[in-house]
């Protein structure tokens, strides 16, 4: 495809988040160019699963055909298991700050589906080429190799979102704080589990702290996550360790009966789960967006959403704003606001839920027969969102500490 040199709007990344943006922009008569580096999407281990505050995102974005064109999976339900026993069977539309259900997908092909539509509404999308400067101002200047030639751009806004691991972020001077707890994640996917496939199962340990996830995907195809403590054990990768990781999945109670004959298809993989953002996700000409600005533990899911909702915040801000610097500041003051509310409180579940020894036991305990005579104790952030309301006193209450009984203090995480 050709490519001119001047737009309003150039993405760098053409995944979710960005695509998402692209679309929107040009719908409303921007012109966009998404620049993508890989000239095919394949698969590995990352989130498929929104949950339902991110569908409502979806919603107000205006996604929902090309969610559907992907073959998105709606799951109404949510288990939710204290080691093997069941806690609950929520009704999520039911249930939910945005009443919607969670959605889940196979990740390539909704990438290639929101680019498509992207491309359907007026965005120019080149893959394969890359990104080798950025230069800040007015425009701001982006220069790219594209079949071995390099070819200089200039926007009104450039915006990354190349992913948690952005090789532009640090070469652009974004500053990337992090938190240094030491949690895991290892995913697959597997064929051949005759999950329910309108039900998200979530399982925690405390007594192990860990946590294992199964999102059904359709077609008897489920991806399994397991959360756990670095130090606790090695890391699981490659198909050398599939049999470890369903291993480790038996605690559940129900890993033999639906994982007996599961197939491998997917690669397994495990990441680091810490928190890593940046505080001023724009800077002179340049946004952030998506994981590049700030990506979420992802043991609790929450990452996806945040990608919508970062999306919808910047097209808003561009949207409202002729300034559109302006509207990037706006946007970033937006983004640090939501993703501290979603730290916070994933915190807080991190700390409750997945903090192993006798003091945490006890804490648990204590909080747990007072949460369940006051549900409203519990912060419902993982299926309602950021939207929860956030007191002064909404720890307190969560973990029980305005009871005035003796509570032991806070264990290490380790």
């Amino acid at each position: 495809m050709f490519i001119s040199d001047s737009y309003d709007l150039v993405i760098v990344g053409g995944g979710i988040a960005g695509a998402s943006l692209g679309k929107c922009m040009a719908q409303a008569g921007a012109r966009v160019l998404i620049l993508e580096a890989a000239g095919h999407f394949k698969d590995r281990v990352r989130g498929e699963v929104v949950l339902p505050w991110g569908v409502a995102e979806v919603k107000a974005l205006a996604l929902d055909d090309a969610f559907q064109a992907a073959g998105a999976l709606q799951l109404r339900w949510a288990n939710q298991y204290l080691g093997s026993a069941q806690t609950e069977h929520r009704d999520l539309p039911a249930t939910t700050l945005t009443k919607t259900p969670a959605i889940s997908f196979y990740h390539p092909r909704m990438q290639d589906c929101l680019l498509r539509a992207a491309e359907d509404a007026g965005v120019e999308v080149s893959r394969g080429g890359e990104v080798t400067a950025i230069q800040r101002g007015s425009p701001t200047y982006v220069t790219c190799n594209r079949n071995g030639k390099s070819q200089e751009i200039h926007a009104r806004l450039v915006v990354v979102a190349d992913g948690r691991n952005s090789h532009l972020r640090r070469s652009l001077g974004f500053e990337l704080q992090r938190e240094s707890h030491t949690g895991c994640i290892a995913g697959m996917l597997f064929e051949g589990v005759p999950l329910p496939e309108d039900t998200l199962q979530w399982f925690i340990n405390p007594a192990l702290g860990e946590a294992v996830g199964w999102v059904p995907e359709g077609g008897a195809r489920v991806r399994a996550y397991l959360c756990y403590w670095g130090e606790r054990k090695p890391r699981l990768q490659g198909f050398s360790d599939v049999a470890r990781l369903l291993h480790d999945q038996e605690w559940t109670g129900m890993a033999t009966e639906y994982f007996s004959g599961a197939q491998p298809a997917g690669p397994l993989a495990t990441f680091e789960g810490a928190d890593a953002w940046v505080e001023e996700p724009y800077k002179d000409g340049i946004a952030l967006l998506g994981d590049s600005a700030a990506s979420s533990d992802p043991s609790w899911g929450q990452g996806l959403s945040l990608a919508l909702r970062g999306a919808r915040a910047l097209r808003d801000s561009l949207l409202r704003n002729e300034d559109w610097h302006k509207a990037a500041y706006e946007y970033a003051s937006e983004v640090r606001d939501f993703y501290w509310r979603v730290r916070t409180v994933t915190g807080w579940y991190r700390e409750f839920f997945l903090e192993t020894g006798a003091a945490a036991d006890a804490r648990r305990a204590h909080a747990f027969q007072h949460i369940a005579a006051d549900a409203s104790r519990f912060p419902d952030l993982l299926f309602s969102g950021p939207g929860i309301p956030l007191h002064s006193d909404t720890r307190q209450r969560f973990f029980a500490e305005d009871v005035k009984e003796h509570v032991p203090n806070s264990c290490t995480s380790a």
